[in-house]
């Protein structure tokens, strides 16, 4: 196991700077730590939304996904590690399609909400998509494996599907966008 953080504070990032995973120090602002950091936001969203009552196949879900994701952000922190892999992704798609499937097609574009679990897996979904756009950011300049963006992209879906899944187990229902509410 890795070293363990017995002092929380070490005043090294007073500069405006930050270690990454193999020891080099950058800025704060960097792509790269936008991009670790919004997975870890993203993946404290998913902790949000766990912290709702859920079905234990979605809860299970949830948290091999919230495993993966600490997993991709510790592959962004360390420059040329690989953590996320095609299975990763795969299983993705067979969750996404495994509950999709059930639902009508969509006919309208759907608010975000439905019900309290239903409006947080929106939320992660937001924070999947933005990580997904810093770390396509970062791919720009920076080595970045394909891998990493296919699953925070495969990962926006899955949470889409589910937020659907959950506004119907709610019994709220989805919030469709009205958009004829504007013709005069």
């Amino acid at each position: 196991m890795g070293n363990r953080l017995s002092k929380i504070y070490t005043r090294t990032g007073d500069d405006g700077s930050t270690g990454l995973g193999d020891g080099t120090r950058v800025a704060k602002d960097s792509a790269r730590v936008n991009a670790y950091g919004t997975v870890d936001e993203a993946n404290s969203a998913i902790g949000l939304l766990l912290a709702c009552d859920l079905d234990e196949g979605i809860r299970d879900l949830l948290t091999t996904v919230q495993h993966q994701m600490f997993d991709l952000g510790g592959e962004l922190c360390i420059p040329g590690h690989a953590a996320i892999v095609d299975a990763d992704i795969d299983a993705l798609e067979r969750h996404l399609d495994s509950y999709n499937e059930p639902l009508p097609p969509l006919k309208d574009f759907i608010l975000p909400g439905g019900g309290e679990a239903a409006a947080r897996c929106h939320l992660a979904r937001t924070i999947v998509r933005r990580a997904e756009r810093e770390t396509v950011a970062l791919s720009r300049h920076d080595a970045v494996r394909p891998e990493a963006i296919r699953y925070l992209n495969r990962l926006s879906d899955l949470l889409f599907v589910l937020a659907r899944v959950l506004a119907r187990a709610d019994g709220h229902g989805e919030v469709l966008w009205k958009h004829e509410r504007r013709k005069r």
